[in-house]
């Protein structure tokens, strides 16, 4: 199915360049890693031991240097091009709520993805709807709502009326708590996250939809695989490998949503 739809822009400013295949992407990926880098010295006049490790690595990744390149918002673009090319998450024609979304590399890949900008026109066209607590700046074929809290009530009255039919057929978050550098603590606030979006998900998706959330490894894992488990007829733990290794991050994908019988069907 496709949708007819106007861009609305709650934030203002420029527009970005369309990103390109995940096939030529490898390609530039491998030839990013025989590149020598080099940069200049200001990059890391006044900077602390730990900052210039940081800015180091950083600007060494070569998924930071392919963003550059191929004009996406961040390097977490590719985590989302390759759970999409192994798992099939995003399909012309579906409505996606992109929950975190800024700096809005996800909706740069989904508003592709789904053809939300309506750029192939033998394609359904899909829609992204984009949500932060931070400014984002306008893409074509997508919809940001910022600044706004997701887990908010009048934020989740706000996204059913901007999504067609009030409904969405996948819901996707990278979205992450401020990180306080207690491991436990950070942890356990992620996991209150996933489960408010889960919440969310009872009002919004759409039953058969697709649901994937951003997570970090701890002991409360096991009650949100639980619920997904609960809730979804099929689910999955994902680490990519854009996903910094050392970085305890892990993505979980459930698919085929059951709605509950006290929630009214689309």
């Amino acid at each position: 199915m496709g949708w007819t739809r106007e861009p609305t822009y709650v934030c203002d400013a420029r527009l970005y360049a369309p990103v390109c295949s995940l096939r030529s992407l490898k390609l530039l990926h491998a030839s990013l890693q025989c590149q020598r880098f080099h940069t200049a010295g200001s990059y890391y006049k006044g900077r602390t031991g730990a900052e210039h490790l940081w800015l180091t690595r950083h600007l060494r990744d070569p998924y930071v240097k392919a963003s550059k390149v191929e004009s996406y918002r961040c390097r977490s673009a590719f985590k989302l091009l390759e759970m999409d090319e192994r798992h099939r998450i995003l399909r012309p024609g579906l409505r996606v709520l992109d929950c975190g979304a800024a700096p809005g590399a996800w909706s740069q890949v989904a508003v592709q993805r789904v053809n939300a900008a309506g750029t192939d026109p033998g394609t359904p066209v899909g829609f992204v709807l984009g949500v932060d607590l931070l400014h984002i700046f306008p893409l074509e074929g997508a919809t940001f709502l910022c600044p706004a809290d997701v887990t908010d009530p009048g934020t989740l009255q706000r996204i059913q009326e901007l999504l067609p039919g009030g409904r969405a057929d996948v819901i996707l978050s990278d979205m992450a708590p401020n990180a306080t550098g207690i491991h436990s603590l950070d942890h356990d606030r992620l996991i209150r996250l996933c489960l408010s979006l889960l919440d969310l998900a009872a009002v919004v998706l759409h039953p058969g939809g697709t649901f994937l959330c951003k997570t970090w490894a701890g002991s409360q894992s096991l009650a949100l695989q639980k619920r997904l488990t609960g809730q979804f007829q099929g689910t999955r733990t994902i680490k990519p490998r854009a996903s910094r290794k050392e970085s305890s991050e892990v993505y979980l994908l459930a698919t085929q949503y059951q709605r509950g019988m006290g929630c009214a069907e689309a």
